[in-house]
């Protein structure tokens, strides 16, 4: 299918690569479908990339790649909302954010998306320990680690 994008134009994806989102994301709940662009095969961070504004697209990553004690604790209704069975069957990602010289996430809000059937959500965490722009890495040593 093609998706169309203001940053990379038209881009072809497999219609299996669509990720529904019923309730939407925290301030775009009317956007339901995105796809998730990864510039590379090494890649550590990747564009979610709505299919219903070809303008809105966010950069997310894999947390445990910056925060090695960062976990999401699955509610029993949200894992029934998600369809999962297993934890493992989960991939979790947070919006990047630049601040300054500073990559941040938003570890209050991930994502959490089944792998199995394409169904994410967004989970707010009452834990306090995370915040909405937590610490990632400087912009200098991401541009580092990107060309190693």
């Amino acid at each position: 299918m093609e998706v169309r994008t203001t940053r990379f134009g038209v881009v072809e994806i497999a219609e299996d690569r669509v990720i529904a989102f019923p309730k939407g994301l925290l301030g775009f709940g009317q956007m339901k479908r995105f796809c998730l662009l990864e510039p590379g095969n090494d890649a550590c961070f990747f564009w979610l990339q709505s299919l219903d504004d070809p303008n809105l697209a966010f950069v997310v990553t894999d947390p445990s790649f910056f925060v090695q004690d960062y976990a999401v604790p699955f509610r029993e209704e949200q894992m029934q909302g998600l369809g999962l069975e297993r934890v493992e069957d989960a991939q979790v990602f947070v919006i990047v954010n630049k601040v300054d010289q500073q990559l941040t996430g938003n570890l209050q809000g991930p994502l959490v998306i089944n792998t199995l059937n394409r169904t994410g959500e967004q989970i707010v965490l009452a834990e306090k320990r995370w915040t909405t722009r937590h610490p990632l890495v400087r912009v200098a040593a991401a541009a580092r680690a990107m060309s190693a």
